[in-house]
């Protein structure tokens, strides 16, 4: 006897990767800008010398520097979907744990030292989640998704530095106090981090690939090896002193804008309050990276990446001036502040394009997910030195002539541009492979 026809029953979209990708790529966003961006406003809004402000905080970037050579051992002990899991829950412990070691005296050590817990954290969390979006999706899913990913990390951009620095700033006019935004904004976000690692322990499942920790006598052999092939690969200190260098005004421009913008008109700032710098770096400047990014992907993905490298080159570089023109005028108006940013980081965005290409031109070939990860690394390496001696040497010079050292260092990036070499092709493919950066 026949069986009754049965309707195919279509699994809704939240049930697939739609449940987890918006998600856990709004949480590798989130610590990192916090780690990154927000330590950097609340040691100034505590009252630590810039100096020391720059210089502590840039060695926040080392675990994140050093990722690479702790991957294969996220990559072989243990489930991915674990790590995460743990990960997401040790960033919201120790989140919260900042609250409680603000009031305490000597609390710049202890801060400190869970501020690179989170970095830590956040960094192997990176390396979980990205291997667990490549175990879980078929390529076809990869490539759809590449863009949610990157919008919902920019989200996060925009909700750590916007919406939290304006949160803060809000609760700085109520509170009459400096401690007490912060301590109330970290329980807010350990809160929110726990939440979701109790909501991702049931939107992730265990990946089709992972059963258990995996271990071969070879493993440090091989590990060496793959090391070993990365710096023999053709056009290595040619590809070294460009990831390095590339960035390096953008390098001492990350550490001292939000000092610039919060000190006072007198020492050569600009007066902004917290919720300000919230509104034009965190929202209005982010926007500004975003649709530069995304026009950048465009014009390469229909040109190739050789039509695009010298404009994109001028676009990273040129539009530092409006620090200079910031800092010489000092103006109070909001809006022009506002738009000067804007262009500046719609500038970046687009430069940024070309920096992240090369790093997957570079990567291409055996071993090409580990050799992406040591890009990354020397990525956050140009970032971190400079980052070290900002704030001593805009100390000893001031904004407006360290705005000015800033511009007169564009021929070092325009300098390191002319060194490499990219077969005319590539570009077009490339742009839909791009992670998250």
């Amino acid at each position: 006897m026949s069986q009754p026809h049965q309707p195919r029953r279509h699994r809704s979209p939240l049930h697939g990767p739609w449940r987890w990708v918006p998600s856990l790529y709004f949480i590798e966003g989130l610590p990192n800008v916090i780690v990154v961006t927000l330590s950097v406003v609340m040691y100034k809004r505590l009252g630590l010398p810039n100096e020391d402000i720059t210089f502590y905080t840039s060695w926040l970037y080392l675990p994140w520097l050093i990722k690479p050579f702790w991957s294969p051992l996220v990559e072989t002990f243990g489930l991915r979907r674990s790590w995460v899991l743990t990960m997401q829950w040790v960033m919201g412990a120790a989140m919260a744990a900042l609250a409680f070691a603000l009031p305490l005296g000597g609390y710049v050590k202890w801060t400190l030292a869970l501020f690179w817990l989170i970095a830590f954290s956040s960094a192997t969390h990176d390396i979980a989640a990205d291997g667990y979006y490549m175990e879980r999706l078929t390529p076809r899913q990869q490539s759809f998704f590449v863009g949610i990913r990157s919008t919902f990390y920019r989200i996060a951009m925009i909700a750590g530095q916007g919406l939290l620095l304006m949160f803060v700033g809000r609760l700085e006019i109520l509170t009459k106090s400096p401690v007490k935004p912060w301590m109330v904004t970290f329980v807010c976000v350990g809160v929110l981090l726990m939440l979701f690692a109790v909501y991702h322990s049931r939107a992730l499942r265990p990946s089709r690939s992972e059963n258990a920790p995996r271990f071969s006598r070879n493993f440090l052999a091989s590990y060496f090896v793959v090391i070993g092939r990365f710096f023999i690969k053709p056009g290595v200190l040619a590809a070294l002193l460009f990831m390095m260098f590339y960035r390096l005004p953008e390098a001492l421009l990350t550490k001292i804008c939000p000092l610039f913008f919060l000190d006072k008109i007198e020492q050569g700032g600009l007066g902004l309050s917290t919720g300000d710098i919230g509104l034009v770096q965190g929202t209005v400047g982010v926007l500004g990276l975003l649709l530069g990014g995304i026009l950048g992907g465009i014009l390469v993905s229909r040109h190739g990446f050789n039509r695009w490298l010298w404009p994109m080159v001028c676009a990273i570089s040129l539009p530092n001036v409006v620090y200079v023109i910031l800092a010489y005028y000092q103006p109070q108006n909001l809006i022009f502040i506002s738009s000067m940013v804007f262009v500046e980081q719609f500038g970046y965005g687009f430069g940024f394009t070309a920096y992240m290409l090369f790093l997957l031109y570079y990567a291409k070939g055996a071993h090409e997910t580990a050799h992406y990860a040591f890009c990354t690394g020397f990525m956050t390496l140009g970032m971190m030195l400079p980052g070290l001696f900002a704030g001593f040497i805009q100390t000893s010079m001031g904004y407006l002539n360290f705005f000015i050292l800033v511009c007169a260092l564009v021929p070092v990036t325009f300098l390191v541009s002319s060194l490499i070499k990219v077969s005319d092709e590539f570009g077009r493919k490339a742009v839909g492979q791009a992670p998250t950066a």
